[in-house]
């Protein structure tokens, strides 16, 4: 799978985690909610990371196809 492609599967996953939060946020304060809004509160913090880290590569990707347009083949060695 490309990363665009990763990058919509991690964020519809943060979506869906999301609407599982509001959804037990909306419910009543028992154990068992409290669990649900634990899970969805994984989840979601779960995608973020792939959401950051598909950003992360995607940015990468293209920072090479420049330089590769540009000629260089090693990027210059920071300060």
């Amino acid at each position: 799978m490309t990363v665009p492609k990763h990058l919509d599967a991690a964020a519809a996953k943060m979506k869906e985690a999301a609407f599982r939060i509001e959804e037990a946020r909306q419910g009543p304060m028992t154990s068992e909610n409290q669990k649900v809004w634990l899970e969805a509160l994984t989840d979601y913090c779960l995608a973020l990371s792939e959401v950051q880290a598909f950003c992360n590569e995607s940015v990468h990707e293209k920072l090479h196809e420049l330089a590769g347009r540009m000629g260089l083949r090693k990027f210059p060695a920071g300060s």
